[in-house]
């Protein structure tokens, strides 16, 4: 069969068939992304039943009209603000002020215990007829480094023009309760408050949480609950613009990443989180201003959880846990979703199906047994270079331009991102073009839609929500090639059987490729790439058309065939070139878009030694000024023990943390110590340690709560970090089994800015402050013999 063409769609007129299943596909994928786009934001002269963006982005200005960190006097005029518009709806509104633990591991620092004085905004919107309670969260705080204009100036302000449009209207079955939590940036100590102990919790409920992690895209409903089905059926349902999907919660469940949310899944709720996430170089920045805010991402925020919020309001929310997780990802105009358990049986059936395709192309004389393993092993070339294509051409980007390192995405990164999309076009269509004439294009077809239904059968058992992913597209490629297979080889439905089962694949994987991109960011690039790799695979039958016939062509007929097949690989290597290199043109650092440097101050006041400190992976020219060579922090107990570049600093003349020793009492070889730690100026935080070579920590209450006693490693073994520390200080009891007559207590407490000090030196116009809950931190540390 040397004259064979091997193909699964022969047409006669290749070249228009080659074109018409192109413009096929690149309709297909154009409508999948404008599907993703957020809608036009409304103005504030929109029904008043409506969500207005342009309303809720007056909230907004307000809000993030400065940094507010959590016990700053700025957030308490933006909780000022939120009370006055809640009550002026006419809603039930108090504020929860209590002392919090943290939900979640998130400091990591303290060795024992992160705590905060947290004060919620909570208002209620009664019910006629509860059959349980619906709860809209955000937290009204911000970074200390940025003003927080969309994490989460977005979530509030949506949930306050929600509060509004609800009120309008006629009320709700279900109560509708709004929390406007505090401290979720410092240690999410709000919303473990709220959920834990307040009466309206006590029942638990239905959570809508409303992030940000970025400026801008479409809002992702990322995580959810523990058996999701019914959950992710009303959100297909009630939501405008549904966009999630099950591969992201599984994602996010195996990452150390935490909201407000977290705290809620620790107790008894279930609930839907969702963020916007491109446009992630202001998050957490100074940059993070109303004026970078996408208000359509914002109306789409408020339009989903107005949607969500009505929905979750009229039904009986007494069973929503049933059903197990649900599988599920957008579609143009659509959430496709189904239930869970179908996910094994599709990837198997998905296997079987191309085992099946395999066996009639052996039959038809298409291929052999020896191509059909050939082309399957070789399948898996693509799927493991096109990640690793990514990560080179990222790492040459970053070489050229180190500030990169810092940001968890460039500034303005589409054309990087359409770089990466070309660096695995080109993988993929150079190994198809080295690889087809010998091995023959059914054979690899076929053997690219086997690792796709091996992949879906694999996942469909490790991480079920992302089956779909290779499962789908594996099973409509089989299909496809088993219609082609079918018909007459010269006509047109071979052709357009491969080209519906590739924009199968189009549609379940270029939305996900293009999702991950801001997800992940561009120094895990590769993720997407392999994605795109895998897309490859599904759509190869329509990646033959653009190559010559497939046959025994010999001497110059065959070497003509073979430079025109390798005619797109090399267009797709000029294009990955020509994208970075216009990346790295266009997305300069400017004053508009500033290199990120990270900076911070730690004085012993005891000693009168300090130092600068820096956590850049790299420092960058205008951080070498002040730091050198590494050093440890473990002096500075609340920053964790970690190495950091650090230099000298002339010592400031700041008053470390007092220390007052209410109480000292021993019975049974126990000591207890009652001490009072106060801070002597504006912190935000302030922490105390004990030596854990004088002494062995017991027991140990914070504000009269009993905290875990966890040991770390190293001298300051236990801790307690509190954030918002009240102006009258904090008490700490401390019962501890001593090792010596004297028992060591380090304190130390933080502020943020580093203007004023001795050796500083302004940033220029171009250098920017990086998104860290430790830039420009000023830390005052002293040790304290008791």
């Amino acid at each position: 069969m040397p004259g064979a063409d091997r193909a699964l769609a022969r047409p006669r007129r290749r070249l228009l068939a080659a074109a018409a299943a192109l413009v096929a596909l690149v309709a297909v994928g154009a409508g999948s992304l404008l599907s993703l786009r957020p809608p036009a934001p409304r103005p504030v002269d929109a029904p008043a039943g409506e969500f207005s963006a342009g309303r809720a982005y007056r909230d907004v200005e307000t809000i993030a009209a400065r940094p507010h960190p959590a016990g700053s006097a700025a957030n308490d005029q933006v909780r000022a603000h939120v009370e006055q518009v809640l009550r002026g709806l006419g809603l039930e509104t108090q504020t929860q002020d209590t002392v919090a633990p943290e939900a979640g591991q998130l400091s990591g620092a303290a060795g024992g215990a992160t705590l905060a004085r947290v004060r919620n905004v909570v208002a209620r919107l009664p019910g006629t007829d509860p059959t349980g309670r619906v709860f809209l969260v955000a937290h009204y705080d911000s970074v200390q480094t940025g003003p927080g204009g969309n994490d989460d100036a977005a979530g509030t302000s949506a949930i306050l023009e929600v509060a509004r449009a609800l009120s309008a209207g006629p009320r709700p079955r279900n109560d509708i309760v709004f929390v406007l939590t505090d401290a979720e940036e410092a240690c999410l100590c709000g919303a473990s408050a709220f959920a834990s102990t307040h009466p309206l919790a006590a029942d638990g409920g239905v959570v809508l949480n409303l992030e940000a992690r970025g400026s801008s895209g479409p809002v992702i409903m990322f995580e959810t609950s523990r058996d999701n089905a019914k959950l992710v059926d009303v959100f297909g349902r009630a939501a405008p613009h549904p966009v999630g999907t099950s591969f992201a919660v599984e994602i996010y469940r195996a990452l150390p990443n935490d909201t407000d949310f977290t705290a809620f899944l620790a107790e008894k709720f279930v609930g839907l989180n969702s963020a916007y996430i491109d446009g992630a170089a202001v998050y957490h920045t100074p940059l993070d201003t109303p004026a970078r805010m996408d208000r359509a991402s914002l109306q789409q925020h408020g339009d989903n959880a107005l949607g969500l919020a009505r929905e979750f309001g009229r039904i009986d929310l007494t069973d929503l846990r049933a059903g197990g997780d649900a599988t599920y990802f957008p579609v143009p105009g659509a959430l496709v979703h189904y239930p869970g358990w179908l996910t094994l049986p599709l990837a198997l059936l998905a296997l079987v199906a191309v085992a099946a395709l395999g066996w009639l192309v052996r039959r038809r004389g298409r291929t052999t047994g020896g191509r059909l393993a050939a082309g399957f092993g070789l399948a898996l070339v693509p799927v493991v270079v096109a990640p690793l294509a990514a990560q080179a051409l990222w790492a040459v980007v970053t070489a050229i331009r180190p500030g990169y390192t810092e940001l968890l995405d460039p500034y303005r990164p589409t054309w990087y991102r359409v770089a990466v999309l070309a660096a695995a076009a080109t993988v993929v269509l150079a190994w198809y073009a080295l690889t087809r004439r010998r091995i023959g294009p059914a054979a690899l077809a076929v053997g690219g839609l086997g690792w796709l239904a091996v992949l879906g059968v694999v996942l469909a058992v490790a991480v079920p929500g992302g089956a779909y992913l290779t499962t789908l597209p594996a099973l409509a490629g089989a299909l496809g090639g088993l219609v082609a297979l079918g018909t007459r080889i010269d006509g047109p439905w071979p052709v357009i059987a491969v080209t519906v089962a590739a924009a199968v694949g189009v549609v379940i994987l270029l939305p996900t490729v293009i999702l991950l991109f801001p997800a992940l960011g561009m120094a895990m690039g590769g993720v997407g790439a392999l994605v795109a790799a895998l897309l490859g695979l599904a759509a190869l039958p329509v990646v033959d058309l653009l190559h010559p016939q497939a046959g025994g062509q010999r001497g110059l007929v065959a070497l003509r065939a073979r430079r025109l097949g390798a005619l797109p690989a090399l267009a797709a290597a000029v294009a990955a070139v020509v994208f970075a290199g216009v990346g790295l043109r266009v997305d300069r650092f400017d004053a508009t878009h500033p290199a990120p440097t990270h900076l911070m101050y730690a004085l012993d006041a005891g000693t009168g030694s300090a130092r600068w400190l820096s956590d850049e992976t790299d420092p960058q020219d205008w951080t070498r000024q002040f730091v050198q060579g590494r050093a440890s922090t473990i002096d500075f107990p609340a920053l964790g023990d970690h190495e950091l570049f650090a230099g000298p600093a002339q010592p400031a003349n700041l008053p470390a943390p007092k220390l007052d020793v209410l109480a000292d009492t021993t019975a049974g070889g126990e000591r207890t110590l009652r001490v009072r730690l106060t801070p002597q100026r504006a912190v935000r935080l302030a922490s105390l340690h004990v030596d854990t070579t004088t002494a062995t920590v017991l027991r140990a209450e914070v504000a009269g709560r009993a905290v875990p006693v966890e040991a770390r490693n190293g001298k300051w073994g236990f801790g307690v970090v509190f954030h918002a520390p009240p102006a009258e200080g904090i008490e700490v009891t401390l019962t501890v089994a001593p090792k010596a007559q004297r028992v060591d207590l380090r304190a130390m407490d933080a502020s943020d800015g580093l203007d004023g000090l001795p050796g500083f030196h302004p940033r220029p116009p171009d250098v920017g402050v990086v998104g860290s809950h430790s830039s420009e931190m000023l830390a005052v540390a002293r040790t304290y013999p008791v």
